[in-house]
């Protein structure tokens, strides 16, 4: 599932037919073996209204979740960019060819992390998943070298500066991680499909009508096609540019 919600237009396609089908099941198989009498008709009512309160309750409860983590990538881009700058004007503290040494490899980390936010390709960000690593491991060379050859708080002004620095990647990476749990979207799935059948079930002989079989399939699925694109860090249209690291990139170039 955690690979079908990546795909927000699957996710659209895939949930307004289930949806579709379940609305058809509820009118057209369930009604006609289970018949509503007017005896039981306001208890239908009762329960058709609580189970689609239920199901704007969860879209609207895990909107919010793929919101929240939204926000939180976007925060969590800038203060990455805020740390290599900082760290670049703290080399300026260093001796002049260790400070011009750690510019250039800054310079080519912020290139990396740049690419790492737009690239979709797996193979490409496989490759640009160790180019950062190796030049993660020479940054914290360098700044090393600078520690030992300023053992004063100068060298640890420039050690701490490279910490955060290579801690602000691991923070938006753990931020792409963190997803809606798919027990979430189950729950969700499920009771979008029970709500279409509960919807389908009640119809009274007014399902001729194709807006009355489509409308409600149609808005669920494309609700629940919003969240997984939000939620989604490199699937479908919705993502975090990263508009710090590409201005920082022109300002330090």
């Amino acid at each position: 599932m955690a690979v079908f919600v990546d795909h927000p237009l699957a996710v659209l396609i895939v949930m307004f037919v289930v949806l579709v089908a379940a609305v058809s099941f509820g009118a057209y198989v369930l009604r006609r073996r289970i018949a509503v009498t007017d005896d039981v008709r306001e208890d239908y009512k009762v329960v058709q209204a609580a189970t689609l309160t239920l199901l704007a309750l969860l879209i609207g409860f895990t909107l919010s979740m793929a919101v929240g983590r939204y926000d939180q990538r976007k925060n969590l881009e800038e203060n990455e960019a805020n740390a290599i700058g900082t760290e670049f004007v703290r080399a300026d503290l260093a001796d002049p060819a260790m400070g011009y040494a750690i510019k250039g490899a800054l310079i080519r980390y912020t290139r990396l992390r740049v690419a790492d936010f737009l690239t979709r390709d797996p193979q490409q960000l496989e490759l640009i998943g160790r180019q950062t690593s190796d030049t993660q491991a020479e940054l914290w060379r360098l700044a090393t070298e600078v520690a030992k050859d300023k053992a004063n708080p100068i060298g640890a002004l420039v050690v701490s500066g490279m910490n955060d620095t290579l801690n602000s990647q691991d923070y938006s990476e753990a931020a792409r991680i963190n997803r809606v749990p798919i027990g979430a979207w189950a729950l969700l799935f499920l009771i979008a499909i029970a709500g279409c059948i509960v919807q389908g079930y009640g119809a009274q002989g007014r399902l001729s009508a194709g807006l009355y079989v489509t409308l409600l399939p149609f808005t669920v699925s494309l609700s629940l096609a919003l969240i997984a694109d939000i939620d989604s860090p490199r699937g479908g249209i919705i993502h975090v540019q990263p508009q710090n690291l590409m201005r920082l990139e022109q300002a330090i170039h």
